[in-house]
């Protein structure tokens, strides 16, 4: 344990000293904000509520991007090679590195809501133990997501381009950038594969009907599910030089880590009602009595 929290301090210092990392964490996520508050939402503090959903999305979402490009950087440039001789375990790199993840992201959660608190005057948030615990497991999945990337990923560059595709999909395809309820049908349908889906529907509920995390059990056990096998599937494939090889079926192994959501996306698109429910909290109804999504 002490190795890890070493690690995880290390780790937090090198990434306070990254002007990248400040632009992503904190100027990006604000520009988010006042952008969706101030624009989309119009000040308003009923819409501000609606809205925060997907701004604490795009805050949680993004700790898979900087994790997987700094221990790329750090494995091209031998700084691994190091750690490896120390010796320190692959599964002690990866549970530091998520913890690093929530003290560098949670602040920014708790900035958001404030700012929503004392500019937007919205004066409940609903149950903010559920908030909180989607945040954590949140950045704990999304965190692992981009530990299977590092694994998988052989340069920074190749690193890059695998963040911008998977990025574009789930805040283009979640309802995180445009409302899940007013995507084309089709691209709703392919939505409900992707894990970004659940976490912003969550963080909605959560927020619009005070949903306790008893009643967020699919996305609660879904996102459980993906971050456990994620963290497993990167520890396995875990590289500590450049030049060391990937076995034959690393990538397959990668692309099974999405499997919890390829099962919940087949059960949702027949007999789900996440859609229905969706459309009710953009509407502002009430969403317990919502009916299934093809009887809309």
């Amino acid at each position: 344990m002490k190795t890890i929290l070493t690690l995880a301090a290390m780790r937090i210092r090198i990434t306070l000293r990254n002007k990248t990392f400040l632009f992503f964490s904190l100027v990006m996520p604000m520009a988010i904000f006042f952008l969706y508050t101030g624009v989309l939402a119009k000040g308003k503090p009923g819409a501000v509520r609606y809205w925060m959903g997907a701004i604490l999305s795009f805050t949680v979402m993004g700790t898979f991007w900087g994790l997987s490009m700094q221990l790329v950087t750090w494995r091209e440039q031998g700084i691994l090679r190091r750690f490896r001789l120390a010796p320190i375990a692959a599964s002690s790199m990866i549970m530091s590195s998520i913890l690093a993840n929530y003290v560098l992201i949670l602040p920014t959660v708790i900035l958001e809501l404030l700012l929503a608190r004392f500019i937007y005057h919205v004066t409940t948030f609903g149950n903010l133990i559920s908030v909180f615990a989607l945040v954590i497991l949140g950045i704990t999945a999304f965190g692992a997501m981009g530990l299977v990337v590092a694994s998988v990923t052989n340069t920074a560059q190749e690193t890059q381009i695998i963040n911008q595709l998977l990025w574009f999909a789930l805040i283009f395809l979640s309802g995180a950038t445009v409302p899940l309820a007013v995507l084309p049908h089709m691209v709703q349908r392919v939505g409900l594969f992707l894990p970004a889906t659940y976490f912003v529907y969550g963080l909605q509920r959560a927020m619009l009907a005070d949903a306790h995390l008893y009643s967020l059990g699919t996305v609660v056990v879904s996102l459980l599910a993906w971050a456990v096998l994620a963290a497993f599937i990167s520890s396995q494939l875990f590289r500590w030089e450049p030049e060391a090889k990937l076995p034959r079926n690393a990538k397959l192994w990668a692309v099974a880590t999405i499997l919890p959501f390829v099962l919940l996306g087949i059960w949702e698109n027949h007999n789900g009602k996440l859609l229905a429910t969706a459309a009710y909290m953009m509407e502002g109804r009430p969403t317990e009595n919502a009916p299934p999504a093809d009887n809309r």
